[in-house]
């Protein structure tokens, strides 16, 4: 017996996450025994499936503004920071040099300027403009628009996975 259990979880976790959910499902042996694998595991797993499952929804909002989901992502970190370069690297958790491109497109759409830090003259900061505030407020409206995965769910179900994402987040402040 415990060797079927251990096929059939190692089957389930070797299959490709990529297939879509109902593909997935069909070809799924089943959900793992608790024993096996625990819910922490599993519900991650769930999670982060999810997620991807919100990859399209998200492209098709950040499309939505004529930028990819980096960009939008990346605007959204902007709110009211006004970070250096490197420091709006690390939250986008990247290297300097990579936002470079980005920061350059926010400019040359007026969405950002580069200013002068007011601690160090040597550092830039990046401010966001009327139109970049704008954009900003838009985006961060429509990118609060869940995706299909979550929308589809009962209120009952989403106050519910709320209230246990609140817990969990929370548990990073202890």
């Amino acid at each position: 017996m415990i060797y079927i259990t251990n096929y059939l979880v190692g089957q389930y976790l070797a299959m490709p996450r990529n297939l879509p959910y109902a593909t997935r499902m069909a070809i799924d042996p089943g959900p793992a025994p608790s024993h096996v694998v625990p819910a922490g595991n599993r519900a991650w797993t769930r999670f982060y499936d999810v997620f991807r499952s919100g990859k399209s929804h998200m492209a098709s909002i950040a499309a939505e503004f004529d930028m990819t989901p980096q960009q939008a992502y990346a605007m959204r970190q902007l709110g009211d920071v006004e970070p250096g370069m490197s420091e709006f690297a690390a939250m986008l958790g990247c290297d300097a040099s990579n936002v470079t491109s980005i920061v350059d497109r926010f400019e040359s759409r007026g969405f950002v300027e580069r200013r002068a830090s007011s601690a160090d003259r040597r550092v830039k900061v990046l401010v966001l403009t009327a139109a970049g505030k704008a954009l900003y407020a838009t985006l961060v409206d429509r990118l609060s628009t869940p995706p299909p995965s979550i929308a589809n769910l009962s209120t009952a179900d989403q106050k519910a996975l709320y209230t246990i994402l609140e817990r969990a987040l929370a548990t990073l402040d202890a």
